[in-house]
C-alpha cells in the first residue's frame, strides 16, 4: 500500500516463548535471572575495582571499564523485558518500545564490538611499540577512542533502526522471537522496499562486525610476530598472558554471534532457535566478567585484595 503509514502498527506480539511448556518457562526464568544478576554484579565489581585500585588506572583497564558499562547497558536493554515475558501470558510490546529496544540493543552491541577492537589495538601498541605506548595511548587519546566507540555504536544503532522502521508493517504483528529482532521484524514488512532494507541491514551489520574482527586479527598477527621474537620462553609467556583474557572474550563473542546468525536455515525448531538466541543475549555477557576476572592475573589479585579479603577475612 503506497500511502499507508508504518506507525499504524501500534504493537507487536513476541512469540518467542509462547510455545514453551509452563514448567520450562519457570526454570528458564530462574536461570536467566541468576545469570542477569551475576552479569550486573560481575561487571560492577570490575568497574569498582578499577576505580579503587590506582595501579589499574591504565589504558587497558579504562577500556575494560567502558566494556563493562556497555555490557551492563546491553543486558538491561534486553533481559528485564525477556524475564517479564517468561512469566507473562500476554507478550506484547508497543511500537515505540520495540523501536527503543532495537536501537539500544544495536547501539550497545556495536559499541561492545568497537571496544573489543580498540582493546586489540591497545595490546598491539603495548607489545609492538612499548617505547611509544605512553605517547600513543595518552589519557586524552584513550578518552577520545572510547568516545568514538560510543559515537560509532550510536550511529550504527540509529542506521539499522531507521532502515527497519522506515518500512510499512501492514500484515501480521507476531514477531517469532523474544525481542524485537531485526530479521524477524523484516519478515513482517510489506512493500517493494523490503528486499533493499534487508540488504541494507546486512551490509551495515556485516561490514561493521567483519571490519572489527579483521582489525582484531590483524593486531594479533603483529602481536604474535613480536612475541615470537622474544628470546626467552618465560618472556613470551608473560607477554602473551596480557592478551589471553581479551582474546578469549573475542572468540566467545564472535563464536556465539556466528552460531546464531550464520546457522543453516530450516534445520532447527522454534525451541532450539529461541534457546540459541539467548546464548548471545544472556550467556555471552554472563561469561565476560568471569573470563576477565579469572584470566587477568592483575585484576584477579586486585579483586581479592579489595573485596574478597575484606568480606571473607578468615580465608586470607
Amino acid at each position: 500500500m503506497p500511502g499507508q503509514n508504518y506507525s499504524t502498527m501500534s504493537e507487536f506480539i513476541l512469540f518467542g516463548f509462547s510455545a514453551f511448556p509452563q514448567q520450562l518457562l519457570l526454570v528458564l526464568f530462574l536461570l536467566y535471572l541468576l545469570m542477569f544478576l551475576f552479569t550486573l554484579l560481575g561487571n560492577l565489581l570490575i568497574m569498582a575495582t578499577i576505580w579503587i585500585e590506582h595501579r589499574l588506572h591504565t589504558p587497558m583497564y579504562l577500556f575494560l571499564c567502558a566494556l563493562s558499562i556497555s555490557e551492563i547497558l546491553f543486558t538491561v536493554a534486553i533481559t528485564p523485558r525477556m524475564l517479564a515475558d517468561l512469566l507473562s501470558t500476554h507478550r506484547s510490546i508497543t511500537f515505540v518500545s520495540c523501536v527503543s529496544q532495537m536501537f539500544f540493543s544495536f547501539m550497545f552491541g556495536f559499541t561492545h564490538s568497537f571496544l573489543l577492537m580498540v582493546m586489540g589495538y591497545d595490546r598491539y601498541v603495548a607489545i609492538c611499540h612499548p617505547l611509544r605506548y605512553n605517547v600513543l595511548m595518552s589519557p586524552h587519546d584513550c578518552a577520545r577512542l572510547v568516545a568514538w566507540t560510543w559515537a560509532g555504536g550510536s550511529v550504527m544503532g540509529m542506521m539499522v533502526t531507521m532502515i527497519v522502521f522506515h518500512l510499512t508493517f501492514c500484515g501480521s504483528n507476531v514477531i517469532h522471537h523474544f525481542v524485537c529482532h531485526v530479521l524477524s521484524l523484516l519478515k513482517l514488512a510489506c512493500g517493494n522496499k523490503t528486499s533493499s532494507a534487508i540488504m541494507g541491514v546486512m551490509l551495515v551489520c556485516v561490514t561493521a562486525l567483519i571490519g572489527c574482527l579483521f582489525l582484531i586479527i590483524l593486531s594479533y598477527v603483529f602481536i604474535v610476530a613480536a612475541i615470537l621474537r622474544i628470546p626467552s620462553a618465560e618472556g613470551r609467556h608473560k607477554t602473551f598472558s596480557t592478551c589471553v583474557s581479551h582474546l578469549t572474550v573475542v572468540v566467545v563473542h564472535y563464536s556465539f554471534a556466528s552460531l546464531i546468525y550464520l546457522k543453516p536455515k530450516g534445520l532447527h525448531s522454534m525451541y532450539s532457535d529461541t534457546l540459541m538466541a539467548t546464548t548471545y543475549t544472556v550467556f555471552t555477557p554472563f561469561l565476560s566478567p568471569i573470563i576477565f576476572s579469572l584470566r587477568n592475573k592483575e585484576l584477579k589479585n586486585a579483586i581479592k585484595k579489595k573485596f574478597f579479603r575484606k568480606f571473607c577475612p578468615l580465608s586470607s
